[in-house]
């Protein structure tokens, strides 16, 4: 199930959405600039290593956001701005851009350490906005459950476009984050999904909406 777009019109350019999603970008063509060798010396300096914050590296304060701007692949880049895309603009919308913008850092930062608390140990770094994207989609779960979200649905190997409800799409897809996450416990990690981040991140943003949306809309 990959959703495509909304039907939940915005009123303003999410100016603040395109930026970071333009930031995203950026980093990640530098990045394809780097001989690999350099590239792995990126990823241990500017992404999160778990272990790194729970002995009090001072760096690795820095790293927590850092992190959220650096991507392991184009494919993990276009699936965390597809979500962006989709459900940002809305939840720009009904915060204001600034507003929005410390909403989804707050949100990395809860995601970071949903991760840490359940592998403190780990040396991998972790890179990727899903923490902080997971964030936004839990505030969407909550102020707009019933727009309707055109996806791919795939049945075997029939693939069919339809309308469902956030609620679905994205409560489907919490299932799935604590599912995986749960399947994971106990097992040795050599990289892969942070599942725990995106847990993070997500009940971050259901906690934080409310204190972040506007009251009024012209606000």
């Amino acid at each position: 199930m990959i959703p495509l777009r909304d039907i939940n019109p915005t009123r303003r350019l999410p100016l603040a959405t395109l930026a970071i999603i333009m930031l995203n970008v950026l980093v990640f063509l530098y990045e394809l600039l780097l001989p690999s060798a350099s590239l792995d010396v990126m990823a241990f300096t500017w992404g999160l290593v778990p272990y790194q914050l729970v002995t009090l590296n001072l760096h690795a304060i820095l790293t927590i956001f850092t992190s959220m701007f650096l991507h392991g692949g184009f494919a993990h880049l276009a699936g965390n701005m597809l979500y962006l895309g989709i459900f940002g603009d809305n939840i720009e919308s009904a915060m204001g851009s600034l507003r929005f913008v410390v909403f989804y850092l707050l949100c990395g930062v809860g995601a970071a350490l949903g991760q840490v608390l359940i592998d403190p140990l780990s040396r991998i770094p972790m890179v990727g906005a899903s923490g902080a994207i997971s964030g936004v989609l839990g505030a969407y779960l909550l102020l707009y459950p019933h727009a309707e979200v055109e996806t791919l649905f795939f049945f075997g190997l029939f693939v069919r476009l339809v309308r469902l409800p956030a609620l679905v799409v994205l409560g489907w897809w919490i299932v799935i984050q604590l599912f995986s996450g749960l399947l994971s416990l106990g097992m040795a990690v050599t990289g892969g999904v942070a599942f725990f981040a995106h847990i993070g991140g997500f009940i971050t943003g259901m906690i934080l909406v409310g204190l972040f949306k506007r009251r009024r809309w012209w606000e």
